[in-house]
């Protein structure tokens, strides 16, 4: 039985899809090769934007014309918003609208020993890890808490068994990911007292306490959950805890960040972020700004400029503000023009070139710990991986999948350039 699947959107979206493939392959599926024609397809679909449902309906119309013969089951963040619109769609047999109930799509293929994790992540040599879904806030952009209201967070002993898995399948960098990653353990810990209380910290201590040559990188966090407990651990675990925190900021006004209905303040946003250079060793840090929110004046996208360089980010992730139906943002007034948009995102896309090259211009001389990952170019020459404080490093011709021990020695086209030590 052959298999094909197509992920759209975030991490926790792949990891999904690697957990149905593996247990597909408990029961005799294997993924399609090229020129096979799939008797299933798997698409987890995305919704963050209205481009993100355009790109799912397009993924499964192809999907439909290239494996005419194929079932498709839809799951994901659109197949949750839009049920119906989904299953209109041609070869589209289920939809899946709650992701708490992959375990029992999975029953319904015939598997009867249903994993608790995953133990690959295809040709992958980092392997997400999703550990909690859910989101509660109600930030004025985003559609999410609408598709993914409940939250759950996974047993810490499937986690941690998961983890294990991973690293005696040779994966060296594992990406602890979720909807509401700070939210890990906050739907057990509402009826507990404080002092029983489980929280992201609790996780990732427990995590960097396994044996073996790997690290735990944390994926997009917020600054309320960025606690000097989460700090602490990193603290304590240099070198089992990438020192590389991505924090979402989304703006440097507080006006907009009002507007935004988000719950931090710039300078409270500026202060945690010293908070971490202060305990940790030259920490990366990066974030998610949108620009061109509606009624971002010019003084307001320049109070964000300002607070990116008091922040000093190493990698900012900069988005055109998209009106999402359905959320309250989509109907503010004062929508502002296309071009607006473009010239802010060139404008800041600019100044994080100019943090980005800062930050790792600071590197130059020290020693790093580099997952390889690739070729740069052509197989035999130069490879490229990523360093603990998420640094793109290219490297002499080693073998990909392993950390290597280098000293960063330039920084050219956005990379840092490191020997072997």
């Amino acid at each position: 039985m052959l298999l094909k699947t197509h992920t759209l959107g975030c991490k926790v979206n792949q990891y999904e899809t690697e957990f149905v493939r593996e247990g597909l392959a408990t029961i005799g599926y294997r993924d399609a090769g090229d020129g096979e024609q799939a008797d299933l397809c798997i698409v987890n679909t995305c919704t963050v934007t209205g481009e993100g449902d355009s790109k799912s309906r397009q993924v499964i119309r192809r999907l439909a014309r290239d494996n005419p013969a194929s079932k498709i089951v839809v799951m994901g963040c659109y197949a949750t918003r839009a049920p119906e619109e989904v299953a209109a769609l041609p070869n589209v047999t289920e939809v899946l609208t709650d992701k708490r109930e992959l375990g029992d799509l999975l029953g319904r293929f015939g598997v009867t020993d249903v994993p608790t994790g995953v133990s690959g992540f295809g040709q992958r040599h980092r392997a997400y890890v999703k550990v909690q879904d859910g989101c509660l806030l109600r930030c004025s952009f985003c559609i999410i808490p609408h598709v993914r209201p409940k939250l759950t967070s996974r047993p810490l002993e499937h986690i941690e068994d998961e983890v294990r898995r991973l690293v005696d399948n040779g994966y060296r960098e594992v990406v602890l990911t979720g909807i509401h990653l700070g939210h890990y353990g906050v739907d057990w810990n509402r009826d507990l007292p404080k002092e029983e209380w489980t929280r992201l910290a609790h996780l990732v201590e427990q995590l960097a306490s396994i044996d073996g040559d790997f690290r735990v990188r944390l994926s997009s966090i917020e600054a309320t959950e960025t606690t000097r407990e989460l700090i602490d651990v990193m603290a304590a675990h240099p070198d089992k805890v990438a020192p590389h925190l991505h924090i979402s900021m989304q703006s440097g006004s507080d006006s907009v960040l009002r507007r935004m209905r988000r719950r931090w303040g710039s300078q409270r946003f500026v202060d945690r972020c010293g908070l971490l250079r202060e305990r940790l060793d030259q920490p990366a840090i990066t974030t998610d700004v949108i620009v061109g929110f509606p009624g971002e004046t010019d003084a307001e996208f320049q109070q964000t400029v300002d607070v990116c360089r008091q922040a000093g980010f190493s990698k900012i992730h900069v988005f055109p503000f998209s009106a999402r139906r359905g959320t309250p943002a989509a109907t503010m007034p004062d929508q502002l023009p296309g071009d607006v948009k473009k010239a802010r995102v060139h404008e800041l896309t600019r100044v994080e070139h100019e943090l980005r090259d800062a930050y790792f211009e600071s590197l130059v001389g020290r020693e790093l710990t580099v997952l390889v990952e690739s070729p740069l170019a052509e197989p035999g020459g130069p490879m490229i991986g990523t360093a603990c404080r998420y640094a793109p490093t290219v490297l002499a011709p080693v073998t990909a999948g392993e950390f290597v021990r280098a000293r960063a020695t330039g920084v050219a086209d956005g990379r840092l350039a490191a020997a072997l030590v």
